[in-house]
């Protein structure tokens, strides 16, 4: 954590390709500003200025020398910047993935608040609910770093699956070595019937549902009440997944959640301060319901 003796302006970017609308920036200098901060945070979108993800060691250089305190970044950079750090957090080390970077005297240090993120989100939005057996689709960054929350938050077992079976493999070769042999295990896209029939809850981290990928990553005939459904897909806010399984009765958790805690962490990191998760998740819903306004008129 980076802790600041006096308070100062700050210079935060969000990297990644697609990142012009995302709702971080906003959520981040709200925060900000209820704390009384002087806080800028822009997307820098590599698609929308030309570049290829691999130009991530030379942003990281043009932001440090520009003055920037901090970057988050995101798809496709967060395994690609691990070359360009001096120093990682364990858990981003653990995770092989980054999307906070602080720029501070000791060079520059990884972190992952997708995972503590979530963690934080999945405690307040399914509190008890069982967590002996549980099936996650999506193999990728995100879902490497909420298979290793649902791990180290006491899910008995985890079966990943993605259309990707190498992918698949080896996320779980990777959560093997840290959590025990028994406790993870690949799962084939075929055999989701049975898999979802014997499992207490579905983690979902894929696109299937956002805007651009519409639609159901299962059958909706493989849901059932009891069994909870956890969807870090957040915009749209209620994906088709979600709906389906809340008119069923069964219990939810939205990708908001997630979206907020990593946000929350993350802020932390940079300004040493950490701010009231309920404002900022109240200015999330906000920003949500304003983005669907635009997008139904």
């Amino acid at each position: 954590m980076v802790t600041h003796t006096a308070r100062r302006p700050y210079l935060v970017g969000l990297v990644g390709s697609g990142v012009t609308p995302s709702l971080t920036p906003p959520m981040h200098m709200a925060a900000a500003r209820e704390l009384g901060l002087e806080y800028v945070y822009r997307p820098l979108d590599i698609t929308a200025l030309g570049l290829s993800p691999t130009a991530i060691g030379d942003i990281l250089t043009w932001a440090e020398r520009l003055g920037y305190d901090a970057l988050n970044v995101t798809h496709p950079c967060k395994r690609l910047v691990l070359d360009h750090l001096d120093h990682l957090d364990p858990l981003a080390a653990a995770l092989g993935a980054v999307n906070t970077v602080l720029f501070t005297p000791e060079g520059r240090i990884g972190h992952n608040t997708d995972t503590t993120g979530f963690a934080a989100g999945f405690v307040s939005g399914l509190p008890g609910v069982a967590t002996d057996r549980v099936v996650q689709l999506g193999a990728g960054g995100a879902g490497s770093a909420v298979a290793d929350a649902l791990l180290r938050g006491g899910v008995g077992r985890l079966i990943v699956v993605d259309i990707d079976g190498r992918r698949a493999a080896e996320l779980v070769d990777d959560l093997r070595s840290r959590h025990g042999v028994e406790r993870v295990a690949v799962g084939a896209a075929d055999e989701l019937a049975v898999l979802l029939a014997a499992a207490d809850g579905l983690v979902h981290c894929t696109p299937t549902g956002m805007a651009e990928h519409p639609g159901m990553p299962v059958d909706a005939v493989l849901l059932r009440p009891t069994l909870w459904v956890a969807d870090i897909v957040y915009r749209p806010y209620e994906t088709a997944l979600l709906r389906a399984a809340r008119a069923l009765g069964a219990p939810t958790l939205d990708g908001g959640r997630m979206a907020v805690f990593q946000a929350v962490d993350a802020f932390e990191l940079i300004t040493g301060i950490r701010p009231d998760a309920d404002r900022m998740s109240a200015h999330f819903h906000a920003l949500v319901a304003a983005d669907h306004d635009v997008l139904t008129r």
